[in-house]
């Protein structure tokens, strides 16, 4: 596995820099400039704490590989991606799950992040407990950011009891209804004609709850509901082949692209703390989070 000091020393503390993951949403943000160096993050499984519910991971590994890591011991982290995604990449773009009314945003899930600044040096932000961390906190603001304020190389992540069963199920009730028959959904999706509901958990549970459901009039689906990649503040009633959870106001589509305005403040606010993380602009120049 890459260390850290290896990690470093190839980003350097000169030319255009840009952490390579999976590529599945490389496209996000913008195009690079050209000549920008790419590099790679270390991968890997480094230490998992089932008790304390925290795992310790190169950037690099692959979201698929950590997952069915953690499964053995019933556990997840609340990422979510496309095949060849990797943890470092999930959590650049911010990929929470569709089911993160129940589980939490991708925000939530970084603890600690091992890190090499515009400067080329490496730094922590965050603890490996929510109890040990003190001052700003750099962990949310990494999140999202596309890489632009730092290039991740090991996370330390939350992770989360998984669920013993989940059922999805389709009709007409409104979120109100549905909440009314089961308590805090995992999902609940729009097309723009029906509704559908994902609920989860322990399997008394779910089988009380799905029991309710199905006698105000919903149907159980067999199988899993293939759900597009979140894009980031993407809404209206177009939703095309996606869904909104109207839960969070989420649209999750492959199509809807539309962004939300953002206020100058927020934008002022934005540019100031890149200012400050990269004052020259080296990491993945040309992308930008609006």
């Amino acid at each position: 596995m890459k260390t850290m000091e290896e990690f470093r020393e190839e980003i350097g503390c000169s030319s255009f820099v840009s952490v390579r993951g999976g590529g599945t949403r490389w496209d996000l943000g913008g195009a690079l400039t050209e000549e920008t160096l790419l590099v790679e993050a270390p991968s890997g499984v480094i230490e998992y704490k089932p008790e304390e519910m925290i795992v310790r991971v190169g950037a690099g590994t692959k979201l698929t590989v950590l997952q069915n890591a953690l499964t053995e011991l019933k556990q997840e982290v609340a990422l979510a991606g496309l095949t060849d995604s990797t943890v470092g990449g999930s959590l650049a773009v911010g990929s929470s799950s569709h089911r993160m009314a129940r589980i939490g945003r991708a925000c939530d899930v970084l603890l600690q992040a091992d890190c090499v600044g515009a400067d080329g040096k490496q730094f922590v932000a965050g603890g490996p407990t929510v109890k040990n961390v003190t001052g700003y906190d750099i962990c949310r603001l990494l999140v999202s950011s596309l890489g632009t304020l730092a290039l991740m190389g090991v996370v330390t992540l939350r992770t989360r009891p998984k669920p013993e069963m989940g059922v999805w199920m389709e009709g007409q009730l409104s979120l109100k209804e549905i909440v009314s028959h089961c308590y805090r959904p995992a999902s609940v999706l729009s097309d723009g004609s029906k509704t559908l509901v994902f609920i989860e958990g322990y399997e008394k549970d779910v089988e009380k709850e799905k029991s309710s459901l199905e006698k105000a009039g919903m149907v159980v689906l067999d199988g899993a509901i293939e759900v597009p990649p979140q894009q980031k503040g993407t809404f209206g009633k177009d939703l095309r082949d996606g869904f909104m959870e109207l839960q969070t106001g989420v649209v999750y589509s492959n199509h809807c692209k539309r962004s939300v305005p953002v206020s100058e403040e927020v934008r002022r606010l934005s540019n100031r703390i890149k200012e400050n993380f990269d004052p020259t602009g080296r990491l993945n120049p040309g992308r930008s989070v609006f």
